[in-house]
């Protein structure tokens, strides 16, 4: 099954290095999601976790992700990057279906 997300190559190297400091076992997996709440009404989810019912898994770049399917509709298409610039650094989110977003780049409406 063919990945709703993409992850950057530079979001994958950041990804590999902070799973290795946290000594997971081969059960986790990158959980990428959505949650109510910020401050355009929706915030995305990511971190390791465990896999749960009503996920579904997915390989991307050599890393185990788990994404709930009721999500899926507000993530398909998006991609995942990380930056390490002047005025930020951390992960990106480019969601084609996000119709607003909120300055800090976490939040979003569609």
């Amino acid at each position: 099954m063919q990945a709703p997300v993409t992850i950057t190559n530079g979001a994958l190297k950041e990804l590999k290095k902070i799973s290795e400091q946290q000594e997971l076992s081969d059960e986790f997996g990158l959980r990428i999601g959505v949650e109510g709440g910020g401050c355009a009404g929706m915030n995305y989810k990511l971190g390791f976790d465990r896999r749960q019912e009503g996920d579904q898994e997915f390989l991307i770049g050599g890393i185990r992700v788990y994404m709930h399917k009721a999500h899926g509709l507000y993530l398909a298409g998006m991609e995942i990057d990380f930056q390490q610039g002047l005025n930020a650094r951390g992960f990106v989110f480019n969601n084609p279906n996000a119709s607003k977003t909120c300055g800090c780049g976490t939040s979003f409406s569609v």
